[in-house]
């Protein structure tokens, strides 16, 4: 590749990058700053600027392109993991429940399922029924490198939700969030609401 097109699509790179940053910024505008290690021993706490890479990544790999879908998305995961604090229940602290998209413990097993590299280590667990909390949490836990933490939202909306609901997003944005919530098992309560109308803003839908 010529000079001129490497310096081009680093450029491109780097104001992706940017973009995917004040996005993420918007939406979750306390995700500024993390704790100290004595107020968080685990260390899950993620910034606006560590976590957008990610983000974006995991849009691109679940082939998540639409605006709607993507802000959707965006203000499911700043909302359950407290602007990207927590990547695990902390109340009231289900065994196996976690990554930015606080998902259950069976979500979870079905996503490491899917991933390459973590699949084999859970491939003699056939089902979360019945298994000891450590189990639970030892899946929670493959699950959490940032690379998969962030990746949970655009899989779930992906590969648990059906195109209906991706298909009602690109139509009616603030219907197709509510058909989203649903497919989560929540209700579009004003806390969420909130999110997904600075996640609105964020993607230009509002």
């Amino acid at each position: 590749m010529h000079l001129p097109l490497i310096l081009a699509a680093l450029a491109a790179t780097a104001t992706a990058a940017l973009d995917a940053l004040k996005i993420v910024q918007q939406i979750a505008p306390n995700a500024t700053s993390c704790p100290d290690p004595v107020s968080d021993p685990n260390k899950e706490c993620r910034t606006a600027e560590q976590a957008a890479p990610f983000i974006a990544q995991s849009m691109e790999q679940y082939g998540i392109y639409s605006p709607a879908q993507m802000a959707a998305v965006v203000a499911l995961l700043a909302f359950e993991s407290v602007d990207f604090r927590y990547k695990h229940n902390v109340y009231p602290g289900r065994a196996g429940q976690g990554t930015a998209n606080m998902q259950t413990a069976q979500y979870n097993l079905l996503y490491a399922k899917q991933i390459e590299g973590v699949a084999c280590k859970v491939a003699g667990i056939p089902a979360v029924e019945g298994q000891s909390n450590q189990t639970l949490n030892y899946i929670l836990s493959l699950v959490q490198p940032d690379e998969h933490n962030f990746g949970s939202g655009p899989w779930f909306l992906k590969t648990q939700c059906g195109s209906h609901v991706r298909e009602k997003l690109d139509e009616n944005v603030d219907q197709g969030f509510e058909a989203y919530m649903q497919c989560v098992g929540v209700s579009v309560t004003e806390e969420r609401r909130v999110y997904f109308e600075r996640a609105k803003k964020a993607f230009g839908l509002a």
